[in-house]
């Protein structure tokens, strides 16, 4: 598997997404991803399928010091105080000793930044997290959240497909030595379908959802594919395989549209883009 670096951690440089994956088939894909070649897992208490995870993270085999395991701090957990709890219950329900990764979900504007992030950098040092980083921010957010914090942020997970343009959170990130990890690469499901994106995928013997996989990848971004086929697993990791040419990376890239975005929920910040 290939691996991102970002300031100290080494990222799987694809993972699987597990939202909306619930009970047995949660643990059952879990399980058959890490023993198809998986090793980056991304859950979040607001999931509802912490436990669920751990479940299949213990049935797949695989050894926990090989799992690269994420999850989440939901927007109205971030105070100082309830920010630790909420880690010790999302351990507890991993029943795991540590993550490899904790993220805050999404900013909260009536919480300070830095009291989160001081939390967030208590939480490692108390070695329940191996790294720290967030999701959902913004370029104005990146550059406070470097600013305020003395732990290395590694990773600002971010929607990222196709059809929209994230090249100023990218370039922002990039600055900062920050991995970018792309929720909904197959922009829900509108991916397949797309004529360009077709068009380069019959040319390279691939289907849509591995080029625009592929497309990311090339770009040294992570992608958390969800899916609930067992199949789809071995699809995925079939974005490794191939290159995209110059100009097909220029033509996917040519996709983005002002209407692009398919996660936008009411406590979203004001997007750069």
């Amino acid at each position: 598997m290939q691996i991102i670096e970002a300031n100290g951690a080494r990222i799987p440089a694809i993972g699987l997404g597990t939202m909306t994956l619930k009970e047995n088939a949660c643990v059952d894909m879990v399980s058959a991803a890490l023993r198809g070649g998986y090793s980056h897992l991304d859950t979040a208490q607001m999931y509802g399928n912490e436990r669920e995870v751990g479940e299949g993270m213990r049935a797949s085999g695989v050894a926990r010091e090989n799992v690269f395991l994420v999850t989440k701090v939901w927007h109205n957990r971030l105070a100082a105080g309830d920010l630790e709890r909420s880690v010790d219950e999302s351990l507890t329900r991993l029943n795991v000793s540590y993550v490899d990764l904790l993220l805050i979900h999404w900013p909260n504007a009536a919480v300070p930044l830095k009291d989160t992030l001081a939390a967030l950098a208590k939480v490692k040092r108390a070695g329940l997290t191996r790294h720290i980083g967030v999701a959902n921010f913004t370029v104005a957010l990146i550059e406070e959240a470097v600013r305020l914090t003395d732990e290395p942020l590694v990773t600002n997970q971010i929607e990222v497909h196709p059809f929209i343009d994230r090249s100023k959170v990218l370039a922002a990130c990039r600055r900062h030595g920050i991995s970018v990890t792309a929720y909904c690469p197959i922009a829900r499901g509108k991916v397949p379908g797309n004529p360009v994106l077709e068009r380069i995928a019959k040319a390279h013997g691939k289907s849509a959802g591995q080029v625009a996989l592929r497309w990311l990848v090339q770009q040294g971004i992570i992608p958390i594919p969800r899916t609930g086929k067992v199949g789809r697993l071995k699809e995925n990791l079939g974005a490794f395989d191939f290159t995209l040419a110059d100009a097909e990376m220029a033509e996917i890239a040519a996709l983005k549209r002002p209407d692009g975005r398919v996660v936008n929920p009411a406590h979203a910040p004001k997007w750069d883009d």
